[in-house]
Order: structure tokens, then sequence, then C-alpha cells
């Protein structure tokens, strides 16, 4: 599984990185990014957590 954070969507709630904070982090500004484009076995569950609790949906996942 692989993720990407859309920067322009983004607005820094955090929600995915206090839902699967192995696979995203924030930036100084408090914007998300995506530690890895892939996500790390035993995360996928966490990481599409993320992506659908996102609420300005910046996260997309294939």
């Amino acid at each position: 599984m692989k993720v990407t954070v859309d920067d322009d969507r983004c607005r820094g709630h955090a929600a995915c990185w206090s839902l699967c904070p192995e696979v995203f982090t924030l930036t100084d500004d408090g914007y998300a990014e995506a530690r890895a484009a892939d996500v790390p076995a035993g995360f996928e569950a966490a990481a599409r957590s993320a992506v659908d609790n996102c609420p300005e949906h910046a996260i997309t996942a294939s």
C-alpha cells in the first residue's frame, strides 16, 4: 500500500498523524507528510483509517 498527501488540500488537522504516527508526520508548520510512500507491514489498517478520516480528503492510498 502506498499513501500520498496532497499539500494543496492539507489544512493541518493532524487526524492522520493521530491515527497513524508510524506513517505520517507533521511539518514545522503543522501540515501532514507521509514518512515514506510505502506503508510498513502491519500499519495498513491504521493508514487506511487515516485516509478515511482526513477532513480535507488530502490523503490518497493505492
